[in-house]
């Protein structure tokens, strides 16, 4: 299936211990790819991943598996007016949002995802928003200087923008950071740049 974005690609220190972490924690399948790399990297990467689900019970059956496996809490799973999320982060240092919409349990709690959606951290929303518009991917909302979210239709991976510091703020850590992003999306734009240094790939094709 042709999508806006096939998979992710995390450059990790560990690719075993990585592996063994995520099977553990999510168990994203082929969404989630990684890659043993060694490229300098400090603070935040200017991304976060937030995983969607269904229900609350959902969230803390997630963030549970995910501390168990050898995450670290950053915003334990609590209620807002929006509804309910936690977040973590892991031993390869990714930054993970876990969360839903829905206020009560309609069912058992499982770690069934819904949706996984990449959020950019932004120096220039608009000129970040005007790179992915005019490489095709359609502007689902927008609000002025301060997040975006692209319409990718019924791919497995949404795509949103957000000034980096008002990310950095929503994830709970400092703005601070340099070096690699350490993450690569691979998806329809091919072997790309966007203008806050996030890397873009082919889709890897398989027999």
């Amino acid at each position: 299936m042709n999508t806006t974005i096939d998979s992710l690609t995390l450059d990790v220190p560990d690719v075993d211990a990585a592996r063994s972490f995520y099977a553990r924690a999510f168990d994203l399948g082929d969404r989630l790819r990684l890659r043993a790399a060694d490229a300098e990297s400090s603070g935040f990467r200017g991304f976060t991943l937030s995983l969607v689900v269904s229900q609350p019970a959902n969230v803390h059956a997630l963030i549970d598996a995910a501390v168990a496996a050898g995450a670290t809490v950053i915003k334990p799973v609590s209620k807002s007016l929006w509804g309910v999320g936690g977040t973590i982060q892991a031993p390869d240092g990714t930054i993970w949002k876990v969360a839903t919409s829905a206020k009560k349990d309609t069912a058992a709690p499982s770690r069934t995802v819904d949706e996984i959606i990449l959020l950019l951290g932004a120096a220039d929303v608009v000129a970040s928003k005007t790179f992915y518009a005019d490489r095709g991917i359609p502007v689902g909302k927008s609000f002025g200087r301060s997040y975006v979210q692209f319409d990718t239709g019924s791919g497995p991976i949404g795509l949103g923008l957000y000034r980096h510091a008002s990310l950095a703020k929503d994830a709970g850590v400092p703005a601070e950071g340099s070096g690699s992003h350490r993450i690569t999306v691979n998806g329809v734009l091919g072997a790309a740049v966007d203008p806050d240094g996030f890397v873009w790939a082919p889709v890897a094709v398989t027999a």
